[in-house]
């Protein structure tokens, strides 16, 4: 079965940073590209960053260029750095792969960005 579970998720306060984690078991996703996925309420949902498998290749979108660093340390294991985090970043976070047209899904984590 497989399974992707993030964490790191929490309530920060405006400029603060928070580190999400994403471990990947049940497949190896070691040749997929891997993203980052965020819904706030009442929006659609948006990725907001991804990685090829390598690593070497990286997408963001505009609204968390710069403050925002995605990461693959081992072939399952995807993190997303997310620095002077704004209200506007608050949502539901979801790890996702095969980028761009996922068919695994995190069960989501939560991030607060307090004003």
């Amino acid at each position: 079965q497989v399974q992707l579970v993030e964490s790191g998720g929490g309530l920060v306060q405006a400029g603060g940073s928070l580190r999400l984690s994403c471990a990947a078991s049940g497949r190896t996703f070691s040749s997929s590209t891997m993203g980052w996925f965020r819904q706030a309420p009442g929006k659609e949902r948006e990725c907001v960053a991804a990685i090829s498998w390598r690593g070497i290749n990286t997408y963001y979108a505009n609204s968390v260029k710069g403050r925002f660093t995605i990461s693959r340390d081992t072939m399952n294991t995807v993190y997303l750095q997310m620095n002077s985090l704004k209200p506007e970043d608050t949502a539901v976070y979801y790890c996702a792969a095969p980028y761009p047209s996922p068919h695994y899904w995190g069960q989501g984590t939560q991030v607060t960005v307090s004003s």
